[in-house]
């Protein structure tokens, strides 16, 4: 049986019909073709030869699914798979690591040449300038040497980093990826992520802060004292509640204080339960705000934290009404959709 039919099995077993678009895609991937990275081959590997394929498209339409299946049925052993925050992650404990070395950033190429048959980085996503700038060199380097990659993501690679500072500096640098990648769209018009939402709808009730108490208190078993005080890598931060495995925080007031990504990673480790409260509407002028939400929500829903969100009178799409966030907020809003419908407390 050939690798295509069985991804196409295994889908199919995750109860997903595969269209046109789905299948074509399982065929470029299964068309990636692995070379043995030498000197020797430098200037071929050069010359209009594709490092693999850059999927992109909206969400739900099953990009990370099919990249993980094949993975699974793919028979080279030598794969890291990165979400894109731990991606960054690893490329600054890594450069942290190589610490007063010449070129630390190509210490980091050298050792994911020397140990990838293939990369993987699921949701990229570029925020932030100086992460702008450091993954534009890396990535460029590393397929310059002939790496291959798969990326997904919901834009295309023109419209990454959109709004951002210097972006043509990370433009000029990211260039390499529409000549090294195939620019795939996956197309479709099922979206998986709602077609769940739809077979698991629940409505929102109001609940007042005693109402949430009275769930805390009846819904959840829960241990130790509460306290309104958070404490995570060594600093403190206000919260609504805090027990041993439950954390109750308010969205108009936690999201404005200096978080980032090392605490809601610790935070999403830390606590069964999250609670989510008092959500208050935000524009452009609130992107602060927005943006540490955003990257909470990107953490939680890939570490499949139970969250619960208590909107109230206030509908997802009411959250942000921005602009300047646009396929970034879009993704988010899918996730929270999602979230909304799976982590039922009662």
């Amino acid at each position: 049986m050939s690798i295509v039919q069985n991804i196409t099995d295994e889908l199919k077993n995750q109860d997903i019909e595969v269209d046109y678009s789905q299948k074509l895609l399982i065929e470029k991937l299964c068309q990636i073709k692995f070379e043995k990275k030498s000197f020797l081959n430098f200037n071929i590997r050069k010359k209009n030869i594709s490092s693999g394929i850059y999927i992109w498209g909206d969400v739900g339409r099953g990009k990370t699914l099919i990249a993980e299946t094949y993975i699974r049925n793919c028979n080279h052993q030598n794969i890291k798979s990165f979400h894109y925050i731990d991606f960054m992650k690893y490329i600054h404990a890594k450069l942290k690591e190589h610490s007063g070395k010449k070129d630390p950033l190509n210490q980091i190429k050298k050792e994911l040449l020397s140990n990838c048959h293939l990369i993987f980085i699921d949701e990229f996503q570029v925020e932030d300038v100086a992460d702008a700038m450091i993954i534009g060199k890396l990535i460029s380097s590393l397929m310059d040497e002939g790496q291959k990659m798969i990326i997904t993501s919901n834009a295309h690679p023109d419209s990454l980093y959109r709004d951002g500072l210097q972006r043509k500096k990370f433009i000029d640098s990211i260039q390499i990826l529409k000549q090294k990648l195939e620019i795939y769209k996956l197309d479709g018009q099922i979206d998986y992520r709602s077609k769940r939402i739809l077979e698991n709808d629940n409505d929102e009730k109001y609940f007042s802060d005693e109402k949430i108490f009275e769930l805390i208190n009846t819904g959840i078993e829960s241990k130790g004292l509460s306290n309104m005080k958070l404490s995570i890598n060594d600093r403190e931060f206000d919260c609504k509640q805090v027990q041993n495995n439950l954390l109750w925080i308010e969205f108009k007031e936690f999201f404005r204080q200096p978080t980032g990504s090392a605490d809601f990673e610790q935070i999403c480790k830390k606590f069964d339960w999250i609670l989510i409260s008092c959500f208050i509407r935000c524009n452009d002028d609130s992107l602060d705000i927005v943006r540490r939400f955003v990257s909470f929500v990107d953490i939680a829903y890939k570490d499949k934290t139970k969250v619960k969100f208590f909107l109230n009178d206030n509908k997802i799409s009411d959250i942000y009404t921005g602009t300047k966030l646009g396929i970034i907020w879009d993704r988010c809003q899918s996730r929270l959709n999602e979230m909304k419908a799976f982590n039922h407390l009662n």
